[in-house]
């Protein structure tokens, strides 16, 4: 009995670590959520105080998008080299330098300098953090764990939301000793500093927890340091699994060759396609649209301003419980069909949005209602399903690479709403605006119909060899 009980406790200690890295990666995620959304409550503020039009406001909220398109360029690429954990460390570091610059900064150029920079650790923690979890995770646990990823994505966005709620109530109740004084400017005149300047704290935290986590095993096996990848592996699952896992990832190892070109041909042709698609198309959903623009849509609707930002702290609530439900059901319902009825809602939500909008309906809380529907379907299908997809279809040698290509999709979708949306609203107006979104997403639909193949339960090394013995 007491050997069958340690043989249990061991298992536990290790599942719990393994539950720890994947926590510590997924702060990567919350950073990511919390940049995107922290610019939502600030938009105002930064286009009255700096006078600026619609094209100057999206270059305002896409700067940073352009940022994340440059880091997902090159953090493939020196992940490959130099590893998943030194350059999440550098993340780290961009995302303080980008906080503390646009709370101090003397001008709109600097201030959109500072977002760019910030950008760019978004742009690689959004490809490094999945990647790092998918490649230390169980198969029977990888979805959930990966999901993690998303579900701090909802987590920061909701505490940017709540953030700046409080901020802008301490703007304007609290005053200040020496009105003229920098913390009084930081605080009350010009709130929006403070805003951007609160991603310091979780940045730091970020980069003191990464220095206890190890170096991914698996791309310290493609590296051929297989005695520190048997001791990290060790450590998560049992010496004969560590030692399987080891031979696998040789193995598949063997039969890669002509470098990064040889993802271009036969099933990992079809891998690439499915990737860069599908991670495009989750961006150009309208997602982005609510979380960049919910406020002024929200006072469009009838509501103030006050209660505009309440209405994001709702939105941030139901893709928080949206997301646990991914999470609960990924490994168990599988990826295609949470992918598939989420993608559904969405299109549904979207044509109603736009009914709503296009009808002139004076009632705000009906359009709420419509949009946490949308919320709720994209956050336990597009959400989660897209950063597991692109953490498992790729081969282990070329994967930190390969995986920067779908990221750079899908951040080039964000970056082109991000710009794209002020002229939208204007121009096609907010009905317009949304049937668009729901025209663009039903290719998703197909996709997830017809081509995506069902990765749960999966290894990493299984998966490999599905499209490795796939038909050219």
């Amino acid at each position: 009995m007491k050997m069958i009980s340690d043989i249990f406790t061991t298992r536990f200690m290790k599942s719990r670590y393994v539950t720890f890295l994947a926590i510590v990666a997924s702060l990567g995620g919350f950073l990511f959520g919390y940049d995107t959304a922290v610019i939502s409550g600030t938009i105002n503020f930064v286009v009255d105080q700096y006078e600026l039009d619609s094209v100057m406001e999206g270059w305002y909220v896409s700067s940073a998008l352009l940022g994340c398109i440059l880091g997902v360029a090159v953090a493939g690429v020196l992940s490959d080299w130099f590893g998943r954990k030194r350059i999440l460390l550098f993340t780290g570091l961009l995302f303080a330098i980008s906080a503390v610059g646009c709370m101090l900064a003397t001008s709109y150029a600097s201030l959109v300098v500072y977002r760019l920079i910030g950008g760019v650790g978004v742009g690689m923690a959004s490809m490094l953090s999945p990647l790092y979890i998918s490649e230390i995770a169980p198969s029977h646990k990888r979805g959930s764990l990966v999901a993690l990823y998303q579900f701090a994505i909802t987590v920061g966005i909701l505490v940017a939301y709540f953030v700046n709620a409080y901020l802008l109530h301490v703007s304007k109740t609290v005053t200040l000793t020496g009105d003229a004084g920098l913390s009084h400017t930081i605080l009350v005149d010009e709130v929006w500093r403070a805003m951007l300047g609160s991603e310091t704290v979780p940045a730091l935290l970020f980069f003191i927890l990464l220095f206890f986590v190890p170096k991914s095993p698996r791309w310290l096996t493609t590296k051929g340091r297989e005695n520190e990848a048997l001791q990290v592996l060790n450590r998560m699952v049992s010496e004969e699994e560590a030692q399987r896992e080891i031979e696998e990832v040789k193995q598949n190892l063997e039969k890669e060759s002509g470098g990064f070109a040889f993802i271009f041909h036969g099933g990992f042709k079809l891998a690439v396609i499915i990737g860069v698609s599908l991670a495009f198309l989750t961006q150009i959903s309208g997602v982005n649209v609510i979380i960049y623009y919910g406020p002024r849509i929200l006072e469009e609707a009838g509501l103030q301003v006050s209660e505009a930002l309440g209405g994001q702290v709702v939105i941030g609530v139901v893709n928080v419980l949206f997301t646990i439900f991914a999470i609960w059901k990924i490994d168990r319902l599988g990826r295609r069909p949470l992918l598939i009825v989420g993608v559904c809602g969405i299109i549904c939500s979207l044509v109603m949005i736009g009914i709503f909008f296009f009808a002139d309906i004076s009632n705000p809380y009906l359009l709420m209602s419509f949009i946490l529907f949308f919320v709720a379907c994209f956050a336990f299908s597009y959400g989660p399903v897209i950063w597991v997809l692109l953490s498992e279809i790729y081969p282990s040698k070329i994967r930190g690479t390969a995986m920067s290509l779908a990221t750079l999709s899908l951040w080039i979708g964000t970056a082109l709403v991000g710009q794209m949306t002020p002229w939208l609203l204007e121009n096609l107006k907010p009905h317009g605006t949304f049937w668009l979104f729901a025209l663009v997403t039903l290719p998703a639909l197909y996709m997830g119909i017809k081509v995506i193949p069902e990765t749960k339960g999966k290894s990493l090394e299984e998966i490999e060899r599905y499209w490795l013995n796939l038909k050219r």
